[in-house]
């Protein structure tokens, strides 16, 4: 089961929402206790501490995926539960990098949660910076999925699964997946005339 964090250009729990600050939920220093201040550090403003010195820098989360193809050139994806950002929309099998986690592993561990499947995450096929929920930036790698066995069965935050034709896809959630499978579609198109 997975942490209840997604990335996205995969799928996720939606966890209670914190309230909104342009800097981050955080109102009170999680060393000392002091509220935060707003102020300039390294050419930004960010959230502060004015005792002990502690700067929150509200970073991109990491997520990752592994894209499947059949031997018919179709793409496995998923379709995002109703706890999910966009629920109801499809997608490829994606989530977040858990820490300490090597993200090769997080998105074979995401693949296995979302579909069943096992597989390694060969070589990278996109990075892309996801701004789909602008509270929650991540940057995704999707990875070419290889040595893929099993059934897909849809699992975790997936309420179904199955394999679409590139050129005839259901609703996208992520208009960064519909890049990579565009981009792959070309692919395909090149291959077959040559």
């Amino acid at each position: 089961m997975s942490s209840g964090r997604r990335l996205a250009g995969g799928s996720c729990h939606t966890p209670t929402p914190m309230p909104s600050h342009p800097h981050g939920p955080y109102r009170l220093c999680p060393y000392c206790g002091t509220a935060l201040e707003d102020g300039a550090v390294a050419g930004a403003v960010r959230r502060r501490c004015p005792s002990c010195g502690f700067v929150h820098f509200k970073n991109p989360g990491v997520g990752a995926a592994v894209v499947v193809l059949n031997e018919r050139g179709e793409i496995l994806l998923v379709k995002r539960s109703r706890n999910s950002t966009k629920p109801g929309l499809w997608c490829i099998p994606a989530g977040f990098v858990d820490d300490g986690e090597d993200v090769r592993e997080a998105a074979a561990r995401e693949l296995a949660e979302e579909t069943g499947l096992t597989a390694i995450a060969g070589r990278i096929l996109q990075v892309e910076t996801n701004r789909h929920d602008p509270d929650r930036i991540t940057v995704g790698l999707w990875f070419e999925g290889i040595d893929v066995t099993g059934h897909p069965v849809a699992g975790d935050d997936a309420v179904d699964v199955g394999f679409y034709p590139l050129d005839r896809l259901p609703d996208m959630a992520f208009e960064t997946d519909v890049q990579l499978i565009r981009q792959l579609r070309a692919q395909a198109e090149v291959s077959a005339e040559g």
